[in-house]
């Protein structure tokens, strides 16, 4: 993606915590990219970021946020330690925060611009996990509070679930985890069959550069899906109402009520 706002005219800040990956992307890049290396999930490193990117060209009008690490292998609520659970919020969540702090008051003073956060589909669960569901989750909420409180300030704030072939969907570990998921039921076939042959990240990256663009100057708060030819949305999340009395003038739902309607709810 950065690949693509460059060559639609952008100018380009790539940022990653591997400083030979940082290199050989700016290089492919060419032109006016500029690399920083470091992890902005440290609140310092984010603000440098920012100012990078400002000093650099005068302002910031975009900020991208595609950032994760994979779960360690057979990761689950059974095994994962703290220190583990931490560093996958680090990595999916707090990199998304500290660089939305560090550049939403740039944005402002810009006089507006565009936020792309990166979540995923395994914020349903599907994958199983611990940290990187609970980060994605993390992202989508953070964003669509960003959305609504920026809206005023001409800033929006929107969110991409990409399916695309990278680092962290490629090799013998991932395929036997997608593989152990659909055998426990998890992942339904298609799905599975999907994560083993994603696009590549090239057909992601339009629908990224399409919403930094005064094309989607109206569009804010929502959640996207981009993989291969597939463009979806999810819809916002909205309560269904299970059953109602006034409080006023009824006591507390019982536990037997409660089995009945919930139940059957659930149940169809």
């Amino acid at each position: 993606m950065a690949e693509l706002l460059a060559a639609l005219g952008a100018g380009v800040v790539v940022n990653g915590r591997d400083d030979t990956a940082v290199s050989e992307a700016v290089d492919r890049i060419g032109g006016s990219a500029t690399g920083f290396t470091g992890s902005p999930a440290d609140p310092e490193t984010a603000d440098a970021l920012i100012a990078c990117c400002v000093a650099e060209y005068g302002g910031i009008d975009i900020l991208i946020n595609c950032a994760g690490t994979a779960e360690p292998a057979g990761s689950s609520i059974l095994n994962v330690t703290s220190a583990q659970f931490r560093e996958l919020l680090d990595a999916h969540l707090g990199t998304v925060f500290e660089t939305c702090r560090a550049a939403a008051p740039k944005l402002i003073e810009c006089g507006g611009g565009a936020i792309v956060n990166t979540s995923s589909f395994a914020f349903l669960g599907d994958y199983g996990g611990t940290g990187y569901p609970a980060g994605k989750g993390g992202v989508n909420g953070l964003t669509l509070a960003i959305a609504a409180e920026l809206k005023t300030h001409g800033v929006r704030a929107n969110v991409v679930c990409p399916g695309a072939k990278t680092r962290l969907s490629t090799g013998p570990d991932y395929e036997a985890h997608i593989g152990e998921l659909n055998r426990r039921g998890l992942l339904d076939d298609i799905s599975a069959q999907g994560a083993l042959d994603a696009a590549p990240p090239e057909y992601v990256a339009p629908t990224y550069a399409y919403l930094v663009s005064d094309l989607a100057k109206d569009i804010t708060g929502q959640i996207f899906i981009a993989a291969g030819g597939f463009v979806g949305r999810f819809d916002r999340a909205t309560p269904g109402i299970l059953a109602y009395r006034d409080h006023h003038d009824s006591p507390p739902w019982s536990i037997d009520e409660l089995g009945q309607f919930v139940g059957r709810a659930v149940r169809s």
